[in-house]
C-alpha cells in the first residue's frame, strides 16, 4: 500500500485530517529504514505502510497512523522517543513507545516471555487501548509474511499469535482480525489439518453457492413480504472455527452442515426481532439455539441476534440479524467506538463498558507467576462465557465454569472475602456450584470472615485468583511476623529481656541488617518460617550487665495473660498469632482444645482427646480457649449409615434446613451387598450443641442406622 492510499483513506472518514502529519512521519521512517529489508526481499519500509493501512482501514485517528508508520524505530533505528516527539509531538511518542515496550521481551523463557507479553498488552490497554491495536495490526501483517521465516519460528511466532493476539482481538470484538489470525496459526501449526479443511470446503462449493444464493433469495422475500429493509449475505465460517467444531464434536467435514452463517443486516433495531419473526416462519428453530445479544450484549460491546434453524435441506443453519452499525462494531469490535478529538488525543467511546479490562489489570498487577498470568488471562480471554444476574437485575459476565465465588468477587472484593454462602435460583448452593448463563446469583456475607485457600481449587476467573492470593499472602505475612515476635520475645526472655527492650533500643534493627534482612519484620518473618533460629538471634543481642536480673512479678503475670482472639481462638501467651484447626479431629467450639506450635505455621488447634496430640512435644503444646461469635460457622464432616430407601436423603436434609445447617458438600455411596446407603456431609454448624441437637433428630429418621462425627474425608 502506498502513503497516499493511506491519507486518501484517512479523509474518507475524516477530511479535516492533518494529512501533514501523516506524510511528515512517512517521510522520516522511510529515511530510518532505509536499506533495511525483510526476510522476502522487500523493503522493510512496505512493513510499516502495510501497519498504517490496516489502523485506516479501522478507521483510527492520525495519531495512531503515525505511529502505525513509526512502530518499530525505536527498536530497530537510532531513533528515540525523544526524537519522534520533537518531530511529531507527545501523543504518537507514547503511543510508540507503548508498542515498543511490548515488542522488546526478547532472552527470557517462553513463558515468561509470554506472561510479561501479556501484562504489557493488558496495562497498555489500561493508559491508552491504541497502543494494542497498533501491536496487533503489526501481528497481523507478520502473520501474512510468516512464510519466509524458519520453520521452528513460524511454529513459535503462531503459537504466541493463537494463545494471546488472537483472543485479544476477539475480546476487542475485531472479528475479522481475529478470524485471520486463528486460521494463519492453524496454517502454520496444523498444515494438514488446514488443507483437509481446504480441500473440503473446495469439494462442494458449487452446491455450496446454490444453496447460499437459494436461501438467501428466500429471506429477501419474505423480508419484503413484510417491508423490512434488508441486505443478506452468506459467509463460510473460517477454517480455524471449523477445525474447532470437528474436534469438539469428533465428526469428520462432511458431516458438519452449518459451515456456512447468514446475516441479515437490517437498518433499525425494532426490525431486528421483526426479522427474527420472519426467519423463525421460514424455518422451524432449533429449542435452546437463540441468544439475544442485543437485550444482553457480549463485554466486547458485540449485539446481533443469534439463532439456528432447519433449514430447506434439512440441516442445522445459523442466521445472525442485526443493525448496519451493530455490523460494524462486529467487524471492528472497540475500533468502531473511537471518537477523533482535533484538539487533543485520541478517546475511546463509552469506555466504563469495559469492566473485563479493568477485572484483567487487576488480576495482572497483583500476580507475578508466569503461568499463572498465562492461566488467568487465557481464561478472562477466551470466548466461552456465561452471563448472569445480581437480584436487582443487572448482568455479570463471568468465564465458563465461575462459582458464587467468582461471581462474589465480580461484585467487589469485600463481598468476596466475606461470603459463605450463596443463593442461586433462590436455592442455597455450595460455593463450588458451578454458574450457568440465566442464573440469579445472591451472596451470604459475613464480617471478619475471611477467604480460603480450598477457594483457589475451583473458582476459574483471575480476578477472584489474585484477589485470593494477595489476601492470603498479606495475611500470612503479618501472621508470620507476629509469630516470629512471640518466638523470639520467649527466647529474649531466658535472658532476662524482652523483645519491646531490644526493638526499642535499635539491638533487633542491628541484627536483622547483620543477617542481610533489609527490615526487621523479614527477619521476624524468616524466624516464624524456621529459616532463622530465635536462639541465634537472642545470642546475637548482648545484653549489658545492668538488664542482667531476673523477671519481676508484673513481667511474669503479664505472659500469662490472654490476649486479643485470632480466628476464633485465644492462645495463652501468644498474642495474635497464626491459628489453624487440625483436619485429623477437626475440633468445633465445645470440644476441649489444646494447641501445638508448628514450626512456621504458628499454632494448629486439636482436640484435647486427638491421639496425634498426645504424642506430641509437650513443651509445644500451649492453652488455648474458644473465643468465637454466636454467627460464626464450622465445617465438620458427619456420617450417615441407612437403610437404601426412597426419600430418606430428603428427609436427613429436612432435619438439617429445619436447624439451619449449610450442606458444604455431601458424597453418597450404596452398597448393593447389604442395601444400605452410606452419606458423608460436610456441614457447617456454630458448635457441638447445635450438633448435638441435629444428630439427635438425624436419628429419629425412619432408617437411620448410624449418625457419626468424623474427621477430614480425604476425596
Amino acid at each position: 500500500m502506498r502513503i497516499n492510499e493511506i491519507i486518501d483513506r484517512v479523509k474518507t472518514y475524516h477530511p479535516g485530517a492533518d494529512d501533514k502529519a501523516i506524510m511528515k512521519a512517512y517521510v522520516y521512517s522511510a529515511k530510518l529504514h532505509a536499506g533495511q529489508t525483510r526476510r522476502s526481499g522487500e523493503p522493510y519500509l512496505s512493513h510499516p505502510l502495510a501497519v498504517a493501512g490496516l489502523l485506516a482501514e479501522m478507521r483510527l485517528d492520525v495519531a495512531s497512523i503515525c505511529a502505525g508508520l513509526l512502530h518499530d524505530t525505536v527498536e530497530d533505528t537510532s531513533a528515540t522517543r525523544e526524537d519522534i516527539k520533537q518531530l511529531l509531538g507527545e501523543e504518537v511518542a507514547y503511543l510508540v513507545d507503548g508498542v515498543t515496550k511490548i515488542t522488546m521481551l526478547r532472552g527470557a523463557t517462553q513463558t515468561s516471555r509470554q506472561a510479561a507479553t501479556l501484562r504489557k498488552m493488558v496495562l497498555a490497554m489500561a493508559d491508552d487501548i491504541r497502543v494494542l491495536l497498533i501491536k496487533l495490526a503489526d501481528r497481523l501483517h507478520n502473520m501474512r509474511t510468516l512464510g519466509f521465516m524458519p520453520p521452528a519460528k513460524q511454529k513459535s511466532i503462531a503459537t504466541e499469535t493463537r494463545d494471546i493476539y488472537a483472543p485479544m482481538a476477539h475480546r476487542l470484538g475485531i472479528r475479522r482480525w481475529q478470524a485471520e489470525l486463528e486460521d494463519l496459526s492453524l496454517y502454520y501449526l496444523e498444515p494438514d489439518a488446514y488443507q483437509y479443511i481446504k480441500q473440503g470446503v473446495a469439494t462442494k462449493q458449487s452446491d455450496r453457492q446454490a444453496f447460499t444464493t437459494d436461501v438467501k433469495d428466500r429471506i429477501r422475500k419474505a423480508m419484503a413480504k413484510h417491508g423490512i429493509e434488508c441486505n443478506v449475505s452468506g459467509r463460510p465460517k473460517h477454517f480455524s472455527s471449523i477445525y474447532l467444531k470437528m474436534k469438539r464434536r469428533n465428526v469428520d467435514i462432511d458431516e458438519l452442515y452449518d459451515l456456512i452463517a447468514f446475516r441479515v443486516i437490517v437498518t433499525q433495531l425494532k426490525d431486528c426481532y421483526e426479522a427474527l419473526m420472519v426467519v423463525h416462519n421460514l424455518w422451524k428453530p432449533i429449542p435452546g439455539r437463540f441468544r439475544d445479544y442485543i437485550g444482553m450484549p457480549k463485554s466486547n460491546m458485540y449485539q446481533s441476534l443469534h439463532t439456528s434453524v432447519v433449514g430447506p435441506l434439512g440441516q442445522r443453519m445459523e442466521v445472525q440479524i442485526r443493525t448496519e452499525a451493530m455490523h460494524r462494531v462486529a467487524e471492528e469490535g472497540i475500533a468502531a467506538h473511537w471518537r477523533y478529538k482535533e484538539q487533543g488525543s485520541g478517546e475511546m467511546a463509552e469506555q466504563d463498558r469495559f469492566s473485563w479490562l479493568r477485572r484483567l489489570m487487576e488480576g495482572v498487577r497483583e500476580t507475578e507467576d508466569p503461568s499463572e498470568i498465562i492461566n488467568s488471562l487465557r481464561m478472562d480471554l477466551y470466548p466461552e462465557a456465561i452471563f448472569v444476574f445480581t437480584p436487582n437485575g443487572e448482568v455479570k459476565e463471568l468465564p465458563r465454569g465461575a462459582t458464587p465465588v467468582d461471581f462474589a468477587y465480580s461484585i467487589h472484593t469485600e463481598v468476596g472475602h466475606q461470603c459463605v454462602g450463596a443463593k442461586v435460583n433462590g436455592r442455597m448452593v455450595p460455593l463450588r456450584t458451578e454458574l450457568q448463563t440465566g442464573d440469579q446469583v445472591s451472596i451470604d456475607t459475613q464480617v471478619n470472615h475471611h477467604p480460603s485457600k480450598d477457594w483457589l481449587k475451583y473458582v476459574v476467573s483471575g480476578r477472584a485468583k489474585s484477589k485470593i492470593r494477595s489476601y492470603i499472602r498479606e495475611s500470612e505475612r503479618a501472621g508470620a511476623i507476629n509469630l516470629g515476635k512471640d518466638l523470639l520475645d520467649r527466647q529474649l526472655r531466658k535472658v532476662h529481656l524482652t523483645l519491646h527492650k531490644v526493638t526499642k533500643g535499635g539491638d533487633l534493627q542491628k541484627v536483622a541488617k547483620d543477617l542481610s534482612f533489609p527490615d526487621p519484620d523479614l527477619l521476624l518473618a524468616a524466624i516464624a518460617y524456621g529459616k532463622v533460629s530465635p536462639r541465634m538471634v537472642a545470642n546475637r543481642i548482648q545484653p549489658p550487665p545492668e538488664h542482667e536480673r531476673k523477671p519481676g512479678l508484673l513481667e511474669r503475670s503479664f505472659t500469662k495473660l490472654r490476649k486479643r482472639p485470632a480466628g476464633g481462638i485465644k492462645v495463652k501467651g501468644l498474642d495474635d498469632i497464626l491459628v489453624r484447626f487440625a483436619k485429623c479431629c477437626n475440633p468445633l467450639p465445645g470440644d476441649p482444645i489444646a494447641g501445638f506450635i508448628t514450626r512456621g505455621k504458628g499454632v494448629t488447634v486439636h482436640n484435647k482427646n486427638c491421639p496425634h496430640l498426645a504424642n506430641a512435644d509437650p513443651e509445644r503444646v500451649v492453652d488455648v480457649q474458644w473465643n468465637v461469635d454466636q454467627d460464626q460457622v464450622h465445617p465438620v464432616w458427619v456420617q450417615v449409615e441407612s437403610n437404601d430407601r426412597a426419600g430418606i436423603l430428603a428427609d436427613v436434609t429436612a432435619v438439617l434446613k429445619k436447624h439451619s445447617v449449610n450442606i458444604a458438600e455431601a458424597q453418597v455411596q450404596v452398597s448393593e451387598a447389604n442395601k444400605r446407603g452410606v452419606t458423608n456431609f460436610r456441614l457447617q454448624v456454630h458448635d457441638t450443641t447445635q450438633l448435638q441437637k441435629v444428630f439427635k433428630d438425624i436419628k429419629r429418621v425412619k432408617g437411620v442406622v448410624q449418625i457419626k462425627r468424623m474427621g477430614t474425608i480425604r476425596l
